[in-house]
């Protein structure tokens, strides 16, 4: 498979055009399944400390045989950590889970905004990134205000805001403020789950067009929008057809149709933040 292309970020660094996503993966399939992944082709894995998984992250690239500068590894602060002394000590634990010295991409995993310490977290973050802990820091589920405080407070603009983003919910206006900030938009729920539009014809026409699944069209469209997918699967046929999105390009007739599936309704996420398995 030729070799994923990479996006720059506001801060210099690069990072690969897709992601896998590795909620709920845990235990020795998760871990199995992780390494299918890695040896798929996939050079940036997504985790976090909600999701409990971070030394199964470790321990399959340890198993992969790869590098550690060949892949990323992005996890998150979860909402309880925003002290800034909280937020230093998640990350340091999510290193010693994770087996690593440093992670490449570390995120606020939601503003959690009734407690309002995120700009804490913030700080933090930024701090662990002139320590060499992290490489690369954003943020994950921000509006523009939350983007707006933080940036006010410390200068430093997130490199990326991963928020839902998917066909039934395309998100324009904050990929419009992400683009003005120079925000890399990172997608958590890339197909829509349970809403995915798998089905839908203008999904299912643009996959007959080109020869590939409808799940390629999605991940496709996300590609040609400028968003950084993070798909997930245990399955190592889908894993390597989720990868395989950079052998075509969708028409701007077949992109719009796409768009045109969702309506963007004010939402930034959905579910419980405080339950919601993103969080």
């Amino acid at each position: 498979m030729a070799d994923i292309p990479t996006y720059a970020l506001n801060d210099g660094t690069t990072i690969p055009a897709i992601g896998f996503g590795t909620y709920p993966l845990r235990g020795e399939a998760g871990t199995g399944a992780i390494l299918s992944a890695l040896e798929a082709g996939y050079r940036l894995l997504d985790t976090a400390v909600n999701y409990d998984n971070e030394f199964e992250v470790g321990e399959a690239l340890r198993r992969s045989g790869l590098a550690r500068d060949e892949v990323l590894v992005a996890s998150k602060i979860p909402g309880r950590h925003h002290g800034y002394d909280d937020a230093i000590a998640s990350v340091r634990g999510s290193l010693e889970r994770l087996g690593v010295d440093h992670t490449d991409l570390h995120l606020i995993h939601w503003p959690n905004p009734s407690q309002g310490k995120y700009v804490e977290a913030w700080r933090a973050l930024v701090q662990l990134q002139k320590d060499g802990l992290v490489r690369s820091i954003g943020v994950s589920n921000f509006t523009e205000e939350h983007l707006g405080r933080v940036i006010d407070d410390t200068g430093v603009t997130p490199a990326v805001n991963q928020v839902e983003l998917h066909p039934r919910f395309p998100q324009a206006r904050m990929r419009e403020v992400h683009e003005r900030l120079g925000i890399r938009t990172e997608a958590w729920s890339p197909m829509g789950k349970r809403r995915a539009p798998l089905d839908e014809d203008a999904v299912t026409s643009a996959a007959r067009a080109h020869d590939v699944s409808p799940g390629q069209v999605i991940l496709r469209w996300h590609v040609q929008l400028g968003s950084l997918p993070i798909p997930k699967s245990a399955d190592a046929g889908r894993q390597a057809q989720n990868l395989d999105v950079f052998g075509f390009e969708l028409t701007a007739e077949e992109m719009s149709a796409i768009t045109a599936l969702g309506e963007d309704d004010g939402r930034l996420f959905g579910g419980d933040p405080d339950t919601h398995e993103e969080m």
